[in-house]
């Protein structure tokens, strides 16, 4: 075997060991160490070609280790053929590798000669492709490597203030350094200084209350109904699944009581009035407020929209939010003339939603401003802060048993930490299935529900109020500064050119 072939084997196992790095296993060094041997790859690769041969095939690792549960959503779930669903995740983690390809071609392809000016422009163009595959076809930005580092890594201390996106971009710093470090040896004080700043700078912005508390406790019910996904949209299991929320309802005092995406597996006005008086009856009985999640039906001038939904019932009357990222496939056709035919060969229901509005408001319940977001959305950072500062606690609602038992609701979990970790506020997450938890402002698990268990997760959450440097900015300073590397970067290597 020759060695550009090991290389591409070596690069193939470094991408699918990065996987230890995210939940559940929060291995966060790996990446660190995976990406630096990776950069070393491409620092002694001979072209742009034989760079991006090596991301292509570290993403087909990464990806192929880390989200393999797409295959359970498409043939357990979603009763595509076998060999049709192993091949359409095969293509999916394929078209996904493409992005560390491209990071590493065009890293090659520019060229920076001087050290430093090189680790910051790995970093950049790394971050970049994270942004890009956030973004193309609606986007599908699970698994940057920022997740990585929270809650624990001294990394995750940069999130309240550059996001998930700026973590990948400082966690790929250091990855560089390091890979210099390898290659300098006892000469690299000059490496392992600034690296070693990284972290302690991280350190530092941890120790900072980026919000502060407003108001007092609120007390929490989350409610996990377990319902299996082969038979939720069953109609001889809905009685099932109304009479398994009601006596969830039924046994919570919580001051907000929650539960997951489509808990009901009907349209709002399919649902009998004496059942939602039942629920609502409850929640008014304790002063309570309850937020439960049912498809909408709702005419139009020339036909009809339907709506993924989340509903409030109680003291603070009936107020709603409706999902606006919708997930391709799942909740709508792109290109339907073109794809449509994939849906034919899917038995997913519901598979056509409308969009939400973009300018949706929290929610006013139990004295709180709460900003809901449901399954998919919580993946987007830049989305959730739209309703902040006002929103004083966030909430993900999800089903996430399309997963299964895979690594793919854990995942998830730690996708909601930082979140919260973003934001400086509390994320409570009520699902079918789990994960169900309670995430505090500094993105810690404070209680978390078994999974696979008809349950309910009681506990306090804390309003905060203020606003984080992400909050107020987004994204934009982390890609204006990596912008200006990679501009840098090019206009070195034209001059040398001429």
């Amino acid at each position: 075997m020759n060695s550009h072939r090991t290389n591409l084997i070596i690069a193939f196992f470094l991408g699918a060991l990065t996987v230890l790095g995210y939940a559940p296993f929060y291995l966060f060094p790996i990446p660190i160490l995976a990406l630096a041997l990776l950069f070393r790859a491409w620092r002694k690769s001979g072209t742009a070609r034989e760079a991006a041969r090596l991301g292509f095939f570290f993403g087909l690792g990464f990806f192929g280790a880390g989200v393999s549960w797409i295959y359970v959503s498409l043939h357990d779930f979603g009763a595509m053929p076998m060999p049709i669903a192993v091949l359409v995740t095969l293509l999916f983690c394929a078209y996904l590798a493409l992005f560390p390809a491209l990071a590493g071609g065009l890293l090659k392809k520019i060229n920076p000669r001087h050290p430093a000016l090189w680790a910051l422009c790995i970093a950049a163009l790394w971050m970049f492709a994270e942004c890009l595959r956030g973004m193309l076809f609606t986007g599908f930005p699970w698994l940057a490597v920022g997740y990585t580092q929270v809650p624990t890594s001294y990394l995750s201390g940069y999130a309240p203030v550059v996001g998930v996106y700026g973590v990948s971009f400082v966690l790929a710093i250091a990855a560089a350094l390091m890979c210099l470090w390898f290659e300098l040896g006892f000469r690299a004080l000059r490496v392992v200084l600034p690296f070693s700043a990284i972290f302690i700078v991280g350190f530092g912005l941890q120790q900072i209350a980026w919000t502060q508390p407003t108001g007092e406790p609120v007390s929490v019910s989350l409610l996990q109904g377990n319902i299996s996904q082969d038979s939720k949209w069953r109609k001889d299991r809905i009685v099932h699944s109304m009479e398994t929320y009601a006596k969830l309802v039924e046994e919570s005092r919580g001051q907000i009581i929650i539960a997951p995406e489509t808990a009901l597996p009907m349209f709002h006005d399919e649902v009998p009035a004496a059942y939602l008086a039942r629920l609502s009856g409850h929640a008014r009985q304790y002063d309570s407020d309850l937020l439960i999640g049912m498809a909408e039906y709702a005419p139009t001038g020339s036909g009809s929209e339907y709506y993924n939904a989340m509903f409030s019932l109680g003291v603070s009357g009936e107020q709603k939010y409706r999902k606006h990222h919708l997930v391709p496939f799942g909740e709508f056709v792109p290109l339907r003339p073109l794809l449509g035919w994939i849906v034919s060969i899917l038995h997913i229901p519901m598979s056509d939603f409308s969009r939400g509005g973009l300018d949706q408001q929290p929610l006013s319940l139990a004295g709180q401003k709460v900003a809901v977001d449901i399954c998919y959305e919580d993946v987007f950072g830049e989305e959730i802060i739209r309703q902040l500062p006002a929103a004083t606690l966030l909430v993900n609602v999800s089903n996430d048993a399309w997963f299964g038992r895979s690594i793919g609701p854990q995942q998830h979990l730690q996708i909601s930490q930082t979140r919260a970790l973003e934001t400086g506020r509390y994320m409570l997450r009520a699902t079918n299935t789990g994960v169900t938890a309670i995430i505090d402002e500094r993105g810690v698990v404070v209680q978390e529900a078994a999974v696979f268990v008809a349950t309910a997760l009681h506990g306090n959450a804390q309003g905060r109020g203020g606003a984080t440097p992400y909050v107020r900015w987004g994204n934009l300073p982390v890609l204006l500064l990596a912008g200006l590397i990679v501009l840098l970067s090019v206009a070195l290597r034209f001059r040398r050119a001429r």
